[in-house]
């Protein structure tokens, strides 16, 4: 029995949960499909993709982090935003295996026969924004945020925004490679102005309206930002957390909260 959960939220987008409770999303179009994040790897995920799709499948990473781009080690060949290639080699590598590993038994959660050591896929810069899946179009929108090469999809097709880390109902901007909140919200900004009905994230196996994210990004203002307080996250970084009125809330990084770059 697989260990993904699979539901397909709007006709030909199937939004995929795997048992550590990360998603992937799996855009089907009548040409090709489109995996976007590949999750831990704790199983053959292009194998389940095969169980929804016998389209050839391409993958593109919304960003580089291990419980996105760990699952690539079932694939020949992934593609993300060149600013994050060197942290795909990072996040990707023998230690960082070994730790998810340990983290999904202590879940009871059984890996694969030599998940720790398993190589990589080859990691390729995205040479178009714009992939035609026929019938349903996802447009990559680079958009620093949660990491340098983070990104975004839209599926104008579906009034879908797919948006990785950079929005979840808990969105995390502290890491070392964070550029900062204030970035986030300066890039974010295009993107809230599209046209988009529905959003799916990450972290979240619900298909939500786009409410959610326009009042996650109206309500973190500066003026809130500043005042939020610390909260410890076993990182030797100034952390804070914002929390809204609506369940959301932003971890964060005070020293960074000026930089845009």
């Amino acid at each position: 029995m697989s260990i993904f959960h699979a539901n397909e939220v709007l006709p030909g987008v199937y939004h995929i949960q795997d048992p550590m409770g990360v998603c992937m999303t799996l855009l089907t179009g009548t040409r090709k499909a489109l995996l976007v994040d590949t999750g831990y790897g704790l199983e053959n995920v292009q194998a389940f993709a095969r169980t929804l799709t016998d389209l050839p499948v391409q993958v593109v990473i919304t960003h580089a982090h291990h419980d996105h781009a760990a699952g690539s080690v079932w694939f020949d060949r992934v593609f993300l935003c060149e600013a994050d290639l060197l942290h795909y080699a990072l996040y990707t590598d023998q230690a960082h295996r070994e730790r998810v590993q340990q983290q999904a038994q202590s879940n009871g959660i059984a890996a694969p026969e030599g998940y720790a050591s398993m190589p990589a896929a080859e990691a390729l810069p995205l040479d178009s924004c714009e992939i035609d899946l026929g019938g349903m179009t996802a447009r990559i929108l680079p958009c620093p945020g949660h990491t340098p090469g983070s990104c975004v999809i839209e599926v104008p097709e579906r009034k879908l925004l797919l948006t990785g880390d950079n929005w979840n109902p808990c969105t995390w901007a502290f890491f070392p490679e964070t550029p900062g909140v204030s970035a986030l919200k300066k890039n974010m900004q295009p993107v809230l102005a599209l046209p988009f009905e529905h959003v799916l994230c990450s972290h979240q196996p619900h298909l939500y309206p786009r409410e959610k994210i326009d009042f996650f990004y109206q309500n973190i203002t500066d003026e809130a930002l500043a005042a939020a307080p610390a909260i410890d996250m076993g990182w030797p970084i100034d952390t804070h957390r914002l929390d809204l009125s609506d369940g959301q809330y932003i971890v964060f990084d005070m020293a960074k909260l000026t930089q845009e770059d």
